[in-house]
């Protein structure tokens, strides 16, 4: 991580920022009693009734629904003894910025069905201006009441991961969020059954990914993976080299072309152009430019290649995506 990378990364946990944000409750299940160190478990959110939300509880898991109400800045906080997985349902922030402790920031724009898993003592901070009224499920793990054998979450050092995609877990928190806006008590049972599930689904997950992190045959070691990842949103409009990346993290241009994919999903060539288009979905929702303007801002000399590359990764022209927005 840079120095301004730290610099800010200290900001933006500063502990005298959360002197001003509203406490909320722990559930019941949770409340580890300490007197050094009291839990409390949930997101915090400023202003507090910026949202709505609806909890249930079960053994050893939390799950709750929380919904935007209205426009503005929204501040969302949390560090705690307990594993923390956000599902963003839906989502589109005209600006904002999302934190997760040991990981670079992110500033997606549309976070609609991404995941992101803050582990137990990890700090989190998301910030974010909705353009859409968002909904996300907040899903709270006690990884000592959850440390069964095969899951094994006590004995575990999870890694943080923000805002990646997983249709296993996705459509399991879907199914917990249904049973909670039911209402129906007799659910209890298939509720703490699913969170089991989802508790594997998320190990399964997060074991791939320390796989990749502990092993340098499997992907890219973490300081490689933060230092490609930086120096492509660095040069976003420029063209970038595959040798150029390869050289910046000591590696052969084959290997790390494939070092990268098991870490981040995709080759790098995918994702500068996923970065490229993330950086003009939010220029056009601006509305402060052009069609042509943002091309070239994002590094396209011709509006036609920027169009026809939008729409490749969207489904939409930039003009169709711009009017979505008005």
């Amino acid at each position: 991580m840079s120095d301004s990378a730290r610099a800010e990364h200290a900001t933006v946990f500063e502990p005298g920022s959360y002197a001003t944000r509203q406490s909320v409750a722990p559930f019941p299940e949770f409340q580890h009693q300490s007197a050094k160190h009291p839990v409390t478990p949930v997101v915090q959110v400023y202003p507090a009734d910026a949202v709505t939300r609806r909890a249930a509880g079960g053994s050893g898991m939390a799950v709750e629904i929380v919904e935007d109400n209205r426009r503005g800045r929204i501040d969302y906080h949390y560090c705690s003894a307990l594993h923390m997985l956000a599902i963003h349902e839906r989502g589109v922030r005209h600006n904002g910025c999302t934190v997760v402790e040991g990981l670079p920031k992110s500033t997606l724009q549309d976070c609609s069905r991404k995941l992101v898993f803050v582990p137990a003592g990890h700090r989190y901070h998301d910030w974010h201006e909705p353009r859409t009224l968002s909904r996300v499920v907040f899903f709270y793990f006690d990884p000592t009441r959850l440390a069964i054998s095969p899951l094994g979450y006590a004995r575990l050092s999870l890694l943080p991961r923000i805002f990646f995609e997983d249709n296993a877990i996705m459509q399991t928190a879907l199914k917990l969020a249904t049973l909670i806006e039911d209402g129906d008590s007799g659910h209890r049972q298939y509720l703490e059954a699913l969170g089991i599930v989802l508790a594997y689904e998320l190990l399964r997950t997060n074991t791939e990914a320390d796989r990749a992190e502990a092993n340098p045959s499997g992907g890219l070691a973490a300081w490689q993976r933060r230092k490609a990842v930086a120096y492509i949103e660095e040069h976003l409009a420029e063209p970038i080299s595959l040798e150029a990346l390869a050289r910046l993290v000591g590696l052969s241009a084959c290997y790390f072309c494939r070092a990268f994919r098991q870490s981040i999903g995709m080759p790098p060539q995918r994702y500068h152009l996923s970065q490229r288009i993330e950086r003009a979905k939010t220029l056009l929702a601006k509305r402060a430019a052009s069609v042509t303007e943002v091309g070239l801002t994002v590094g396209y000399n011709d509006t036609s290649a920027f169009c026809t590359a939008f729409r490749r990764v969207t489904g939409l022209t930039p003009s169709a995506y711009r009017r979505h927005f008005s």
